[in-house]
């Protein structure tokens, strides 16, 4: 929602002095109340989740940090040396899934909050009833960003203030439109506090006066974590690959959202990066972005499909149902259909040397298919590859107009998922490996 500003804009900020070492089961509004008495309404209290955390019992033995990162993370995006940046049990994206192993004892480390809005509300609704007061309670970590050197606070539990400023509809100065700006106000805030608490100056709670219009009922931290579907830079370095290789699914099912020919053309880019023999270029992507082409094309083919099984003495009923499997192509928004060819191979009159030289030709265009189908992945396209064309490859060159020495090597239907993919069954690699 759109927060009004005051009429003459200032606001001021400072540490809260005496509040104790927190333990487990301390009731931190009290320790607050104590410590400010003077709180007033429309103040904004920021709360380093350390304390939250100590208060709430979050502190738990581990022989290593290493190890209880391990059991906060849901996600790993990025590791360089021992530093992980993953994503924690809260939907945080963050550097060791915010385990903290200092100012706790030894063989214990700080997990965050369990459910940081929750404690927040905690701490706001106790104040209320000891002091009488309506404020509104941020609860603080720290963080790095991305392209950012340094680490800053950021809001990852709040009630009672509006995490998010959307000036989208409005105008600038100027009376330039503004489609895009949505200003994270709990994190500006949180920022401002840690100014005056400091990393080390045991001042776990700072006080902002003078910003009363950003308090107001129904916004949680939560709502500043993107979806992932939103998350442009979900990916981290050398995980993207592999991230991107395991989120990569055969879909079978597209919504009719258009698919953007650029992205499909990227893939591309990704999939002639891939291996080939003797310096070679030996792959070729047909792509069918009309619908009148992709249905001459796959009509063609299901005729052809239909004569083979007749051939082979296959029942109308039994036909209807092989046809109808293969309606994932038909269902699709956009085809592209890759293509082998053996330019630059080498003939060396030996059934057996000529043979191996065909089949490294095959193998580097699967490598090109393979890093396609990634790329797509890498777009949030959803594909699924599909061989017939390779039954009927004459057909194929026909309908499309191909030259004969390119080889249709499949089909990939490529389209935005209808829904979520299913869970994947991890496959430990042990099975299919040989050492020797």
């Amino acid at each position: 929602m759109r927060v009004p500003p005051p009429p003459s804009p200032s606001y001021e900020v400072w540490a809260v002095a005496g509040i104790p070492e927190v333990r487990p089961g301390d009731d931190l509004a009290r320790l607050v109340a104590d410590a400010a008495p003077e709180l007033r309404d429309g103040d904004i209290l920021l709360v380093t989740s350390k304390i939250v955390s100590k208060a709430e019992g979050r502190i738990v033995r581990a022989d290593s940090r290493e190890e209880a990162i391990d059991a906060e993370t849901v996600r790993v995006v990025a590791r360089r040396g021992p530093l992980r940046i993953v994503e924690n049990r809260q939907g945080l994206v963050m550097a060791a899934a915010g385990v903290d192993a200092s100012n706790t004892e030894p063989g214990t480390v700080l997990l965050l909050p369990e459910n940081p809005d929750a404690s927040a509300a905690a701490i706001r609704a106790g104040l209320r009833e000891l002091l009488s007061v309506d404020v509104g309670v941020i609860v603080t970590d720290t963080f790095g960003r991305p392209w950012r050197t340094g680490l800053t606070d950021v809001a990852i539990g709040a009630a009672g203030v509006h995490v998010l400023d959307d000036l989208r509809g409005g105008t600038d100065a100027h009376g330039n439109p503004l489609s895009a700006t949505v200003v994270a106000t709990a994190d500006e805030l949180a920022a401002a506090g840690d100014l005056v608490k400091g990393k080390a100056a045991g001042l776990p709670v700072a006080v902002v006066r003078g910003l009363g219009h950003m308090l107001g009922d129904g916004s949680t931290a939560a709502q500043l974590v993107r979806t992932a579907t939103d998350d442009m830079f979900r990916l981290g370095t050398s995980e993207a690959v592999r991230e991107a290789v395991t989120q990569r699914r055969t879909v079978r099912a597209f919504t009719a959202e258009p698919v953007d020919p650029a992205a499909v053309r990227r893939a591309v880019e990704a999939a002639v990066t891939a291996p080939a023999p003797h310096h070679t270029t030996p792959w070729r992507f047909v792509l069918l972005e009309s619908e009148a082409a992709r249905r001459e094309l796959l009509d063609a083919m299901r005729d052809a499909w239909i004569e083979d099984l007749r051939r082979d003495g296959k029942t109308e009923e039994s036909i209807t149902k092989r046809i109808r499997r293969g309606d994932v192509l038909r269902n699709a928004p956009y085809l592209a259909v890759p293509c082998m060819v053996m330019d630059g191979a080498h003939t060396y009159g030996h059934a057996r040397r000529d043979a191996a030289e065909r089949e490294m030709f095959v193998v580097a265009t699967g490598a090109g298919v393979q890093n396609f189908l990634v790329a797509l992945a890498g777009e949030r396209l959803g594909s699924a590859w599909v061989s017939s064309t390779m039954f009927c490859r004459d057909v194929v060159r026909k309908v499309l107009g191909l030259p004969e020495d390119w080889e249709p090597m499949g089909a990939v239907a490529i389209g935005h998922p209808a829904a979520a993919p299913r869970e994947r069954v991890p496959r430990p690699a042990d099975p299919f490996i040989a050492v020797r």
